[in-house]
């Protein structure tokens, strides 16, 4: 199949009659039922059955269409791109990706200071997951990005910004009175209490996970498990279980409803800013991720 044959095939599964497909693709009623007719006879098998003026699939054109979907996909993804290094060069953009947890109390503080100096500077935030932020990286979609995960492509350069750490965050009375005035409460004193779990898969679950096998602790009443750091801290705002989340989401813990503790072991989570290899660093790009190593230390 040629590239128009399949550009008529889509807009006819998308739409169901050739009027539509036209519509849809801009072109005649006769240049559609043409292509289709071509596209079949090149194939040798019938693409749709002709009923009461509505084409519906055949097997063949089913079993097809998922390829096609995916063709098109990726036919997306190189318009994409190819607006994307064209547009790069532009001044006054900035693009930035970021984990969620730092989207809610670091990067506005990052962006309140940038904005300072740099008021001209149009900025596009998007809050994705670590692969994905580094998936848009490789494809020209974002100038920086901030993560805790290490970059894992050799077509990425990573910038340690900050070690943050592992925090608990407890509900007001949940704990006893003598490790909040410490200040900090060890793996062990929580063994008995209701705790938020994190996602495995996590990078920091992970390392949460790695420290509780270490200490030889295990957390048999987690009374939730959430993927996001913000959401382990929203359950302990209304009174559900202790949230153990990074240093960046405990900047946005309301100290009214919870009390916020060190966690024991020390375990760091490393703030990075991933960017493309081979790849100069704007004055924006460089501002924004100084920006942000200042509002890390500031919530600290």
């Amino acid at each position: 199949m040629r590239l128009r044959h399949i550009e008529v095939f889509n807009a006819i599964m998308l739409t169901g009659s050739v009027s539509a497909a036209a519509r849809l693709i801009n072109i005649t009623q006769p240049a559609v039922s043409r292509t289709l007719q071509h596209a079949e006879l090149q194939l040798g098998f019938s693409l749709f059955a002709r009923t009461k003026g509505r084409l519906t699939p055949t097997t063949e054109a089913l079993t097809l269409y998922p390829h096609i979907e995916r063709l098109f996909a990726q036919l997306d993804e190189v318009q994409r791109l190819a607006t994307n290094l064209r547009s790069s060069g532009a001044a006054g953009e900035l693009r930035i990706l970021t984990v969620l947890a730092l989207s809610y109390e670091v990067l506005p503080r990052a962006l309140k200071a940038f904005r300072e100096k740099h008021p001209g500077v149009a900025v596009i935030v998007e809050s994705l997951h670590s692969p994905q932020i580094m998936s848009a990286l490789l494809s020209q979609q974002a100038d920086v990005g901030f993560a805790f995960s290490p970059a894992v492509h050799p077509s990425l350069l990573q910038e340690s910004l900050a070690d943050s750490r592992m925090v608990c965050i407890a509900p007001k009375g949940m704990l006893p009175r003598a490790l909040v005035r410490n200040g900090s409460v060890a793996l062990h004193d929580l063994v008995d209490l209701p705790v938020v779990g994190l996602d495995g898969r996590d990078p920091v679950g992970t390392s949460l996970s790695q420290a509780c096998r270490q200490a030889g602790v295990g957390f048999h009443r987690a009374v939730v498990t959430v993927q996001t750091y913000h959401a382990a801290l929203a359950m302990a705002h209304h009174g559900l279980g202790v949230a153990l989340v990074d240093g960046c989401t405990a900047g946005s813990a309301d100290r009214s409803k919870v009390d916020v503790l060190a966690l024991e072991p020390h375990i760091p989570v490393p703030v990075r800013a991933l960017r493309l290899a081979g790849r100069p660093d704007s004055v924006a790009v460089r501002a924004i991720t100084q920006a942000m190593r200042e509002a890390i230390e500031q919530i600290r």
